[in-house]
C-alpha cells in the first residue's frame, strides 16, 4: 500500500540516495555489489510508495551491521535437497541479500523443472516481498514470496501480539505491461508503518491497533500489536494466513516462529534468525500457460471498463514510480536527519545535497 508523504519530506532523487547508501555500506564492511544491491532494492521499494519499507528502514540494518547482529559478510551456503527444492542459508546475512540470492535460485531451478521451492534460514528483516516476486515473474514465471517477523500482531479472538506482519506477494506475467503483483501483509499496515509514525509524530489510521489494554487506538506510540487483516469481525481471515505463512517461514526452515524470534528494534545485539519461502512456477507447463500473459492483459482491460475502474494489483505502485522518478523520493524530516548522523558517523562526504543544512 502507498503511503501518504509526510509533511516538511524533501524530494531527493533515487541516484543520489543510492550513492549515498552505497557508501555507508562499504564503510560498514558490506562487500560492494551486496552494499549496491541492498540500496537499489531499498530505493525500488520507496520508489513504488512503499516508505515502511524503502531507505527508512536502512538506518535500522546499519545499527545491527555495527553491531553485529546482521553480518556485512555472511558464508551463505546452498543446499539443493532435490531436483526442485533447496535451502538457503543465510548465515545471520542482511535479509535482502539472502532473500535474491533465494528468489533467483528459485527462478532458476523452475525454468529447468517447471516448478521451484526455496526455503531461507537463519536470515533477517528481508524488506518487501515484491522485491522477489516481480523479478520472476518479468522472466515469465508465476512467483509466490512469503516471509515472517516477530510477534507484531495479535491472533484473531487476542488482543496481545503473537505473529508478525507475515507478507506475501504473487506475481503473474502480463502481456505488454509490468507483471501483476499482489503485494500484501496479513495485517492492515505493516509494523513498519507504526514505526514510522511513530518517528514523525502522525496517527495511524483507526482500526489497525490495539494498546496495552487491548483496546483499538490510532496512538502510534501507545500500539502494542496490529489487527489482522479484515479486523475485529473478519480478522479470522488475515490471523489464518499468518499462521499458515509462519510455518512456511519459521518451523519449515528450522526457524523460530511468533513470540519465538528476537525483536525487531528491541534486541538489536541478537540476530533474528528469519526465515523466507519461495515458490516458483513456470506456467507453460499447463494448459492455458502459453496464453495466461495476453489473458491477464485481457483481464486487466475488462477491469478497467468497470464502474470505478478498478486497477490490478501493483499498477498504483508503478503510477507511483513513475511519479517518484520525476520529482524525487520523499524523504521524512526524522529520516533526513537519521542520515545526517550516519553521515557524519561514518565520516562520509557522500550525503544528498538536498538533505544538507544550509548555515
Amino acid at each position: 500500500m502507498i503511503q501518504p508523504v509526510v509533511p516538511g519530506s524533501v524530494r531527493v532523487p533515487g541516484a543520489s540516495v543510492i550513492a549515498w547508501a552505497v557508501s555507508c555500506l562499504e564503510a560498514l564492511d558490506m562487500d560492494v555489489a551486496d552494499a549496491r544491491l541492498l540500496a537499489e532494492s531499498l530505493v525500488q521499494t520507496s520508489l513504488w510508495g512503499i516508505d515502511s519499507h524503502g531507505i527508512a528502514r536502512l538506518p535500522h540494518y546499519m545499527e545491527r551491521l555495527s553491531r553485529g547482529s546482521i553480518k556485512a559478510r555472511p558464508n551463505i551456503v546452498v543446499n539443493t535437497t532435490g531436483a526442485s527444492t533447496a535451502q538457503v542459508h543465510g548465515d545471520q546475512g542482511q535479509g535482502i541479500i539472502v532473500g535474491h540470492r533465494a528468489a533467483r535460485l528459485a527462478t532458476q531451478m523452475a525454468k529447468e523443472t517447471g516448478i521451484a521451492a526455496v526455503g531461507v534460514s537463519d536470515s533477517s528483516h528481508c524488506g518487501a516481498m515484491a522485491l522477489y516476486s516481480r523479478p520472476a515473474a518479468k522472466e515469465g514465471l508465476i512467483a509466490l514470496a512469503f516471509t515472517h517477523s516477530d510477534s507484531m500482531a495479535a491472533p484473531f479472538g487476542g488482543t496481545r501480539a503473537f505473529f508478525g506482519t507475515n507478507p506475501i506477494s504473487i506475481a503473474i506475467p502480463r502481456a505488454g505491461h509490468e507483471p501483476t503483483c499482489l503485494d500484501m501483509a496479513t495485517t492492515s499496515i505493516p509494523f513498519n508503518r507504526v514505526v514510522n509514525a511513530r518517528r514523525e509524530g502522525h496517527p495511524l489510521p483507526d482500526g489497525v491497533a490495539y494498546d496495552e489494554a487491548g483496546e483499538i487506538t490510532t496512538d502510534a506510540g501507545a500500539t502494542r500489536s496490529l489487527l489482522p487483516l479484515g479486523g475485529p469481525e473478519f480478522g479470522y481471515k488475515g490471523y489464518g494466513l499468518a499462521l499458515m505463512i509462519d510455518l512456511l517461514c519459521g518451523p519449515l526452515n528450522g526457524n523460530p516462529y511468533g513470540p519465538t524470534i528476537s525483536g525487531m528494534f528491541a534486541e538489536m545485539d541478537t540476530p533474528r534468525r528469519l526465515g523466507a519461502f519461495f515458490l516458483m512456477i513456470d506456467p507453460i507447463r499447463f494448459a492455458g500457460g502459453s496464453t495466461l500473459a495476453t489473458t491477464v492483459d485481457t483481464m486487466a482491460d475488462a477491469l478497467a471498463r468497470e464502474p470505478g475502474s478498478p486497477k490490478m494489483p501493483g499498477d498504483p505502485e508503478l503510477a507511483e514510480e513513475a511519479n517518484r522518478l520525476r520529482a524525487g523520493i520523499p524523504i521524512e524530516p526524522v529520516l533526513a536527519e537519521q542520515m545526517r548522523e550516519w553521515t557524519t558517523r561514518l565520516q562520509l562526504n557522500t550525503l544528498p545535497s538536498e538533505l544538507r543544512r544550509i548555515g
